[in-house]
């Protein structure tokens, strides 16, 4: 608890600094499980048999100045792989979607004239009943979209890439259409966002036998201003555990995610400057203690499985 309050403090005390990067304009969401967070180039090390990346970052995954990362203290810095390093921290993380996206996004946009903002969310195996309103992974993905907007950018998107925990029983299966609709719905709700362009990964790999399921419900969606792309479709491959995409993969996907936002049509009240209300002082605290009781939850998951 100590260690979360430092970082409480530092957040909120702090003054800027000359060497900050400028806002971001055009903030982007990124949430779901591992495959959002990234496990390209992650591979079980024939020395110590335990994940380890494999630190190849494609041209791709670069470094842009005009690519920032929302920090796990709620600050912004120079985006850089992996991007969920400091979020989904209990998992080794790789090349995920995210950078690959912004990379493509920023081709056509004059040099300099927009910042995107990636704000990492995902966590490793994840369900989405661990998502709804109310638990710890939703106030975290609520809070730092809050504090995302804090300098003035807009939320464009949610980028959203999950269920592949939610194919070990049948019943999590046949259910994952109505939770993932409740969710979607929700957060648009708290974000005051009606009509947030959401992009979502139909799953080509799972946990478990009941993959069908969890795809039905992902591609039969009805949903306003909710786009799908099809991961089994798109035939990307996998690292040898045949469950996380590997770099190529994850660097094609980042390039098809930011063709489907293009293709959004314009809508009034399709992004906002303003959540339900500014992020305050209280607001990142409560950020804090979700933050800390989620990665206490997933320390004790983490014990019980090994």
């Amino acid at each position: 608890m100590l260690y979360f309050s430092l970082l409480f403090l530092m957040a909120v005390h702090l003054p800027p600094t000359s060497q900050q990067p400028p806002p971001p304009t055009a903030i982007f969401l990124l949430a779901g499980q591992s495959n959002m967070a990234g496990r390209g180039g992650v591979t079980n090390s024939t020395l110590t048999h335990r994940p380890t990346w494999d630190r190849v970052v494609p041209p791709q995954c670069s470094p842009n100045p005009s690519i920032l990362r929302l920090a796990s203290d709620l600050t912004w810095v120079e985006a850089r792989e992996p991007l969920h390093a400091d979020i989904d921290f209990l998992k080794t993380n790789g090349i995920g979607p995210g950078m690959p996206f912004a990379n493509t996004i920023l081709m056509d946009k004059p040099a300099g004239r927009t910042v995107i903002g990636l704000v990492p969310c995902a966590m490793g195996g994840t369900s989405i009943q661990q998502w709804q309103k109310g638990s710890n992974l939703y106030t975290h993905l609520l809070t730092r979209a809050e504090a995302s907007i804090l300098s003035g950018g807009t939320i464009k998107a949610l980028l959203w890439y999950q269920g592949e925990s939610d194919t070990v029983n049948a019943e999590d299966s046949e259910l994952y259409g109505g939770r993932l609709k409740k969710f979607f719905t929700d957060i648009r709700s708290d974000l005051n966002i009606p009509f947030l362009p959401i992009i979502q990964v139909g799953i080509a790999s799972g946990e478990g036998p009941y993959k069908e399921g969890v795809r039905r419900g992902q591609l039969g969606i009805e949903v306003m201003n909710v786009m799908t792309v099809d991961a089994y479709a798109l035939g990307l491959s996998f690292e040898p555990d045949g469950l996380h995409l590997n770099t190529p993969s994850q660097v094609k996907l980042g390039g098809i995610l930011a063709d489907a936002y293009r293709r959004f049509p314009p809508h009034p009240l399709a992004a906002s400057p303003l959540l339900r209300s500014a992020a305050s002082t209280a607001s990142v605290f409560s950020f804090f203690i979700s933050m800390f009781r989620t990665m206490t939850f997933l320390l004790l998951h983490q014990i019980l499985l090994s």
